[in-house]
């Protein structure tokens, strides 16, 4: 697919995150496990072992955990701008399983799209971009065209 048919943005923050205090833009997780199937037992052993060091180390993400009969093990994480991710964890180990929630509590909830430009500014100059006769006087960057001819005569 062409540049232009892609879908692109300008480099920003999502809600100018980190201009104030870092907010993590993770607000649930929930993980849906089997308790009987063997296709959850990553998923069982990520909970029974590291779930509660995650939700201490992340106050500011609730931590759900819904044990019910299900033939795929889920993992649900919800963002303050609404969007909501699906991750499946058939026969995932726990560390899969906690890079996998690591890598969501890194995301901003946004899908990854391209950006036009690694810089954007709302209020752009208006003295015009820099350049190495900037502050020189213009005697030095500009010449007479009549002294352009007399050499050319020459």
């Amino acid at each position: 697919m062409t540049g232009r048919g892609t879908p692109s943005r300008f480099l920003a923050s999502v809600l100018r995150n980190g201009v104030g205090r870092y907010v993590c833009q993770l607000q649930r997780i929930t993980v849906t496990v089997s308790q009987h199937l063997s296709n959850s037992l990553g998923a069982r052993e990520y909970i029974e072992e590291k779930i509660v060091d995650f939700a201490r180390q992340n106050p500011g993400i609730a931590v759900y955990v819904n044990p019910k009969n299900c033939r795929i093990p889920t993992l649900v994480a919800e963002y303050l701008n609404g969007t909501v991710k699906e991750e499946p964890l058939t026969s995932k180990t726990a560390e899969e399983i906690a890079d996998i929630i690591q890598k969501m509590v890194n995301q901003s909830g946004l899908e990854i799209i391209r950006i036009r430009k690694p810089f954007h500014t709302d209020n752009p100059s208006i003295q015009g971009q820099w350049h190495p006769f900037t502050n020189k006087p213009s005697v030095l960057n500009v010449q007479t065209i009549g002294a352009k001819l007399q050499s050319l005569e020459k």
